[in-house]
């Protein structure tokens, strides 16, 4: 119990909690847009098309009980479009950390240059043997290079 603790408090010291937390209010916040927008806008454009006034009269009672699939029609679409954004983000981020990874500062005026195909000019992976771009096979393994910074 005391090790569980103890990684505990070293996990809230990191300052990875400060950020997480933001990122739950920005989610939270972002959610309730995203509800609106379902609500207000996409909901009456399904219902136009269902012919019911509203998303959320898609209901039937039977012994009692409400089945609303106006109501689980605008969750998923809430999910969805919540889905695509994350998406959008993480992938953003991941290409900004790639392209940043690419250009690694060895001293203060070089930096690190990913190999190019000598026949489309395009960046190809260190190492490969073919470039993963146009096909071709590279004339020798590519490799990166230093170059200085004007």
């Amino acid at each position: 119990m005391k090790k569980l603790l103890k990684e505990f408090g070293e996990f809230i010291n990191r300052g990875n909690v400060l950020d997480m937390a933001v990122g739950v209010i920005i989610g939270a916040a972002f959610t309730s847009i995203v509800t609106a927008l379902t609500t207000n806008i996409i909901n009456p454009l399904i219902s136009m098309i269902g012919g019911s006034p509203e998303v959320k009269g898609m209901a039937f009672t039977f012994n009692g009980a409400t089945v609303d699939f106006g109501a689980f029609i605008s969750a998923v679409i809430n999910f969805l479009i919540v889905a695509i954004v994350v998406f959008a983000i993480v992938k953003a981020f991941n290409k900004a950390q790639t392209a940043g990874a690419k250009l690694v500062k060895h001293a203060d005026d070089e930096v690190v240059v990913a190999p190019k195909c000598p026949y489309c000019l395009e960046e190809v992976n260190v190492g490969a043997t073919r470039c993963h771009h146009c096909g071709a096979e590279l004339p020798e393994k590519a490799e990166a290079h230093v170059e200085k910074v004007k």
